[in-house]
C-alpha cells in the first residue's frame, strides 16, 4: 500500500512541475510582449514629442498656417492621453 501513496504522490509532484512550467513558460512571453509594447509606447512617445504639426512656419502674430499655437499644444495633449491611455490598457492586459 505504501507504494501506491508513493506512486500517486509521484504523478502528483509530476502534474504540479509540468503546470509550474507552462506557468513559466507564460510569464516569460507575457514579459517578452510587455518589453515589446514599451518599446513601441516609448517610440511613439518619442515620435510624438518630436513630430511638427502641420503649418510650422510662424508668422509675425505667432501664429502658424493652419493651427494656432494652442491648437497645438491641445492636438499634443490630446494624442499624450492617447498615448497614455494605451498603456494603461496595455497594462491591465497583461496584469488581468
Amino acid at each position: 500500500m505504501a507504494d501506491k501513496k508513493s506512486d500517486k504522490d509521484g504523478s502528483g509532484i509530476d502534474l504540479l512541475e509540468s503546470h509550474v512550467g507552462k506557468v513559466v513558460e507564460q510569464l516569460l512571453d507575457c514579459r517578452k510582449q510587455n518589453d515589446v509594447l514599451q518599446a513601441e509606447i516609448t517610440s511613439l512617445q518619442s515620435i510624438l514629442r518630436s513630430c511638427k504639426l502641420p503649418g510650422g512656419e510662424s508668422g509675425s502674430d505667432g501664429t502658424s498656417g493652419s493651427f494656432s499655437y494652442e491648437e497645438k499644444i491641445r492636438i499634443r495633449q490630446k494624442l499624450v492621453t492617447i498615448l497614455q491611455r494605451i498603456d494603461v490598457e496595455l497594462k491591465s492586459e497583461i496584469t488581468g
